[in-house]
């Protein structure tokens, strides 16, 4: 959507040829309205469990989910989009929120729905909001920040984390000297984005900039975050390695291989399951260049479809999987963060202490830039940022040629406002 309105050739210009779109889902039949429900991974799989107390209070509605794998959900969205063969309701990750909006696909909450807004994490929010028009309902959240060696820092002579570079710094280069030359302080996987991403976020300047049509990755804070995520592999602190070059996070994490590293919410059930109970570890919050830092939200949101002739049903879904009961439930079902924080008070959440540096880390997050491109472009940021660590670039010849990848891939949208105006 650009300037509140969907562009069908914008739209069409970002999907995908191919696959065929899926057979659309019966509608209405005998007196009950049959709801078609997408969702991925983990959600798919579970979600089921709340549905019959749905059904009991919705005898009308019956709501049949189709489980989507992570690695072909997008795609699958995109040409059922083209193909007219939308679900009635789907989870979508909160990154594909500007997307599905762009093309015009979903429908913005109705104010009989403004009240599932309320109670919410401000970033989130921000995310699922096009234009100033909420369009998605944040289902459940995620951020990432530090998990940690509790003891290994503690042998190193601190008795916390840090909450500014230069501490951290200082920590790690402790750890470094306690482990020895072959074991590291942090553990970045080249080929991942997310880390690099987190530190950008740190800097009072915007990522893109001309409403969201060129980069700005030269600015200053971005340029001092390539530096400092560099010198952790410059300085020894940090494995010039991808995570394909890693057998498992896990065994590494408790063989202490690293000390640190950024994940998310998922990982404190594969460290439960995975990590001998004397494995000694903690979660903490980002540190920033002067104080605890930001990181951006993620998670799944809900969307209702446009197309879909069962709005008012659709609705009742989404609001009933919105309820903080219902999402304290699903958190005991998957280890999910609820979206609304009252629902962060329910004992399976508020008694957990790896969870409470979540809690702070999502009220400092910092929503990312609200482009349909963005994925693209972050892709081509960790590219580059690979081979400024491998020497190829300065901090400052990287964030320029991030700068032009980023233009390159936003000429549409430029030529699209240009047109407009």
């Amino acid at each position: 959507m650009i300037d509140g309105r969907p562009h069908r050739r914008y739209a069409l210009g970002l999907l995908a040829a191919g696959a065929t779109a899926a057979a659309c889902s019966p509608r209405a039949r005998d007196g009950v309205t049959r709801l078609s429900f997408w969702a991925m991974g983990n959600e798919a799989t579970n979600v089921p469990q709340l549905l019959p107390e749905f059904h009991r209070l919705h005898p009308d509605v019956e709501v049949t989910v189709q489980a989507l794998p992570w690695t072909a959900a997008h795609q699958k969205l995109l040409t059922a989009y083209a193909g007219d063969s939308l679900p009635d309701v789907s989870q979508v990750g909160n990154t594909w929120v500007s997307e599905m909006a762009a093309i015009g696909a979903i429908s913005p909450l109705p104010r009989s729905a403004s009240d599932l807004l309320s109670d919410q994490f401000e970033a989130v929010l921000d995310t699922n909001t096009i234009d100033g028009r909420p369009v998605a309902t944040p289902w459940y959240v995620d951020t990432r920040l530090l998990f940690y060696r509790t003891d290994l820092l503690a042998e190193a002579g601190h008795e916390a984390p840090a909450v500014t570079w230069a501490d951290w710094k200082a920590q790690m280069l402790d750890i470094k000297r306690l482990v020895g030359p072959d074991r590291y302080a942090i553990l970045l996987p080249l080929n991942e984005f997310e880390q690099l991403l987190t530190l950008g976020l740190q800097g009072n300047q915007p990522l893109l900039r001309d409403e969201g049509t060129r980069g700005n990755f030269s600015s200053a804070s971005f340029v001092a975050a390539l530096a400092f995520y560099k010198s952790l592999f410059d300085e020894g602190l940090a494995p010039v390695a991808s995570a394909s070059q890693i057998s498992n996070v896990w065994t590494e994490f408790q063989r202490g291989w690293f000390s640190f590293y950024f994940s998310g919410p998922w990982t404190i059930g594969d460290f439960r399951r995975r990590l001998p109970p004397e494995t000694e570890w903690m979660t903490a919050g980002v540190p920033g260049p002067i104080g605890p830092g930001a990181s951006a939200p993620g998670g799944s949101s809900l969307v209702v479809y446009r197309s879909s002739p069962n709005q008012d049903a659709a609705w009742r879904l989404v609001r009933y999987l919105s309820e903080p009961s219902v999402q304290a439930r699903f958190n005991g079902i998957t280890g999910n963060l609820p979206a609304r924080q009252s629902a962060w008070s329910a004992p399976t959440v508020a008694n957990d202490p790896m969870l409470q540096p979540f809690r702070a880390q999502l009220a400092r997050a910092e929503a990312v830039p609200k482009v349909p491109e963005w994925e693209r472009i972050v892709t081509e940021m960790q590219i580059v940022a690979e081979r400024m660590v491998r020497g190829e670039h300065t901090p400052e010849a990287a964030a320029a040629e991030i700068d032009r990848r980023t233009d390159r891939l936003l000429e549409k949208r430029r030529w699209m406002l240009e047109r407009d105006a």
